[in-house]
């Protein structure tokens, strides 16, 4: 497991590009049979990614429960979100009850869940598990979320490249979670840039991942305070980690997808700094 320590916005302003990116971007998570995990200092986040192939994959495979987390299982004291963001469908096993999750699907796993397993229906079109975990000190009743059953919320225009649509999936108007929110938004074909105006939450941190990304495209995902922004250039299936004195804005060289997973003291999304465009620096 890949552990990331904590970073402050002063030592961040000193980042070269190698070590902005070796702070907070997050590669490589769909390995063949595989769980791949980062865990982040910031509000104890963990982020996973499996895409089991030939085998079923247990959530814990590969990872020392014990030495990492302190518990005997990996949601002892945690609830997690998954999503499928693969060509495939795929299962999720909970304590022996079966989920399948098409494309854009979405699970939330309650704490106290002792075995999780993996599987796609298909080897030839695998499924890829996309997942964030927070620490939980509450049991809520675990769910499975098809794309329709999300909270759609139209935003933006064409006019400003930014027309989207977020769709709220686990969030307080959908169900009951102790602390962990995402959902998933998705750009208009022609439209590029999320979250402007940029924004911090001083008691939430955020990670996003991007995805349906067209081949040989990119996004630049933009962080830092306003006053003092950097960039991380981001491909296709891949995760960025924001702390919450950071802004968390993106602009693709084409459409593209992102799955947003925050955590932290509430789950009020009004309460946020915004920052004027013309402010940013």
């Amino acid at each position: 497991m890949d552990i990331r320590y904590s970073a402050n916005q002063r030592d961040f302003k000193r980042y070269t590009t190698a070590e902005t990116r070796a702070e907070f971007l997050v590669q490589n998570l769909y390995v063949p049979d595989t769980v791949q995990a980062v865990y982040s200092h910031v509000d104890r986040m963990v982020v996973f990614g499996c895409m089991p192939v030939a085998e079923a994959v247990p959530l814990d495979k590969g990872i020392a429960c014990m030495a990492t987390f302190g518990t005997s299982y990996i949601l002892e004291r945690r609830e997690i979100g998954i999503f499928n963001i693969g060509a495939g469908a795929g299962t999720v096993e909970a304590d022996g009850e079966t989920f399948t999750l098409g494309f854009e699907d979405c699970l939330y796993i309650s704490k106290g869940t002792k075995s999780v397993v993996f599987r796609s229906v298909d080897a030839k079109a695998p499924a890829k598990f996309y997942m964030v975990s927070a620490p939980a000190h509450k049991a809520c009743k675990t769910r499975f979320l098809s794309f329709s059953d999300a909270r759609k919320v139209p935003l933006g225009a064409t006019e400003t490249a930014n027309k989207r649509v977020i769709n709220q999936f686990i969030h307080p108007d959908v169900l009951e979670t102790c602390q962990l929110s995402m959902g998933l938004t998705q750009l208009d074909p022609g439209n590029v840039w999320n979250t402007m105006p940029a924004h911090t939450h001083e008691r939430r941190m955020e990670i996003y991942t991007y995805f349906n990304l067209p081949a040989g495209q990119v996004a630049f995902h933009m962080m830092g305070e306003g006053n003092e922004t950097r960039h991380i250039v981001v491909n296709n299936e891949e995760a960025v980690i924001s702390p919450s004195w950071s802004i968390h804005a993106g602009c693709g060289t084409a459409a593209y997808t992102f799955i947003w997973a925050m955590g932290g003291e509430n789950q009020t999304f009004d309460d946020m700094d915004t920052i004027a465009m013309t402010d940013l620096r």
